[in-house]
């Protein structure tokens, strides 16, 4: 049994403090290796922090993990990112392989154990190329049933709230259809604030942030190899990987090319404001020379049955329901903040070993292929 306490932690504080201790394994390395910290939001100490080093040589590629933009979900990206650290790192060429490592990139999220920002934006619905572009009225399968998804009123009875969402969420799909209520769900909204999926109607300070780095990146690296760690979708303790319909090749051929299990590939027209498909549309307008390699990888939690999906448009509508009207009752606001952790960090160590698994085959199945780590570990 693996001692995942070491890995995950109960705090944003915590988390982070791990992270900063990172640099000075990384520097005997990469002897030039900084940490920067960007205060991001309202709360002083609430900070992005990297760590980022050149290549000590020549800088042909660069390995790229990311964590925490979905707030809550970046105490799995850590252990990720503590994992690597522990693990791969002395198996990287540090001659001609740079390294860039960002911790809680919605550091507000994820010390309150929300997965949007403290603005409510869904940080993954706001990464626009044209930043003055901010759609409005996308969403046509979400503005129908808008009232399905926005908060009305304290949560008296939690039992009756939920009996009522059910009965709402069965006459939406007779009315949309599953397909169209799932696109409801995974296309993200800019008219309604306070609904869940919220993406904006600016850009927000991380998304100014996360951009730059894209480019510096793309700008000093010739190979850019992406890994961005998120929860919940997906099989149950089982990891996906979740890629922009920019890359050319089909899910077979990345499962096969990857040695993964589970691939899914997502168009930018159904998923608005991903930043993903930014990095992508970034390298094809503005670095058409660079190689670039970027996917979000998921460690499934509720897993991938119709019930299950409906389990999790529950969890999101309710969690966000109780943050904007609060629960008369203290119960009942356990039991949705217990609901809401169970499904983007849960605390059963099955899991959490799955996380650890499901990682290190993750990580070694993409990094050998893509040369980031050598041969010997490919499956």
């Amino acid at each position: 049994m693996e001692k995942t306490n070491v890995y995950f932690k109960n705090t944003y504080e915590e988390s982070r403090e791990v992270f900063r201790s990172h640099l000075q394994k990384i520097k005997q390395k990469w002897p030039d290796a900084e940490l920067s910290t960007e205060t991001i939001g309202q709360g002083q100490d609430n900070t992005i922090d990297m760590i980022y080093a050149d290549a000590t040589t020549s800088n042909n590629q660069v390995l790229f993990f990311t964590s925490g933009e979905h707030g809550i979900e970046g105490y799995a990206g850590a252990a990720m990112i503590h994992l690597f650290v522990e693990e791969y790192l002395d198996q990287v060429d540090e001659e001609t392989t740079g390294i860039c490592f960002i911790h809680a990139l919605n550091p507000w999220g994820m010390k309150n154990f929300r997965r949007v920002n403290e603005n409510n934006v869904d940080l993954n619905r706001n990464y626009l190329y044209d930043a003055d572009s901010v759609p409005t009225d996308v969403n046509t399968h979400y503005a129908k049933e808008s009232e399905l998804f926005l908060p009305k009123g304290k949560i008296k009875d939690l039992d009756k709230e939920r009996k009522k969402l059910y009965k709402d969420l069965g006459i939406a799909l007779a009315k949309e259809g599953y397909g169209g209520l799932k696109e409801a769900k995974g296309m993200g909204q800019f008219q309604f604030p306070r609904g869940v999926y919220f993406g904006g109607s600016r850009e927000e300070e991380t998304t100014a942030f996360l951009k730059s780095i894209q480019r510096k990146l793309l700008g000093n690296f010739k190979r850019v190899i992406h890994m961005d760690w998120h929860t919940a979708l997906g099989p149950t303790n089982e990891i996906t990987m979740v890629v922009s319909e920019n890359n050319p090749k089909e899910e077979k051929e990345l499962e096969t090319e990857y040695h993964l299990k589970n691939v899914n590939k997502f168009t930018p027209e159904k998923v608005k404001g991903d930043s993903t498909n930014h990095f992508y549309k970034l390298k094809k307008e503005e670095y058409p020379h660079s190689y670039l390699f970027t996917a979000l990888f998921e460690f499934g939690t509720f897993g991938t049955s119709k019930k299950a999906e409906l389990r999790e448009f529950m969890t999101i509508i309710l969690e966000n329901h109780l943050y904007w009207e609060g629960a008369e009752n203290e119960k009942d606001r356990k039991w949705i903040l217990d609901e809401f952790k169970a499904m983007f960090y849960p605390e059963e160590e099955e899991w959490r070993e799955s996380v650890l698994r499901e990682g290190r085959n993750g990580i070694e199945s993409v990094l050998t292929t893509e040369r980031i780590l050598p041969e010997t570990l490919k499956k």
